[in-house]
């Protein structure tokens, strides 16, 4: 006999109502029962990054959360990254700086770095390439992944200053 749970998933400001069996994964019930590919399973052990979406602000490795774990909390997958039709800076960057080949572990990468420069855009050096380092990547060598996550962060931080800046009024 299955037994199974319906669950109510918030992805990307959306709501979906699955019925999953309760060992069903967060990156399963995001790819099978959401229709959201994009969010990669790579190992299913939590090691290479592959699957990190940001649950309520924080990376989480989907393929180590169950679906019914998630249920009542904001997951944003890399579909949510791009906002009326305009690239996410974090995603520029990586276009522009070529911190994708293959792409399999990019969207991991994407919202590992989303994550962390909304948290902290002011993140240093070292603390930036031990995070990143927590993802895997065959094909860059993680140099120009690095320095697209820190071009996104200085682009995302002029943005903050100039939404600070009040309007001229005259």
């Amino acid at each position: 006999m299955d037994v199974k749970a319906i669950v109510k998933l918030t992805v990307n400001g959306q709501d979906y109502r699955v019925d999953v069996e309760p060992r069903r994964t967060l990156v399963d019930a995001i790819r099978r029962d959401c229709g959201l590919t994009g969010t990669h399973i790579g190992c299913e052990h939590g090691v290479c990054g592959a699957c990190t979406v940001i649950v309520d602000g924080d990376p989480v490795r989907a393929c180590l959360m169950f679906a019914v774990q998630a249920e009542g909390k904001d997951i944003r997958t890399v579909e949510g990254l791009t906002a009326d039709n305009e690239l996410h800076p974090v995603q520029k960057a990586f276009m522009e700086h070529h911190g994708l080949q293959c792409g399999f572990c990019t969207p991991g990468f994407l919202m590992l770095a989303v994550a962390v420069l909304e948290r902290d855009p002011d993140i240093g050096d070292d603390a930036l390439i031990d995070i990143l380092s927590s993802n895997l990547c065959r094909c860059t060598g993680y140099q120009n992944i690095v320095r697209a996550v820190r071009m996104a962060a200085a682009d995302m931080r002029e943005r903050s200053r100039c939404r600070d800046v009040p309007e001229n009024k005259f």
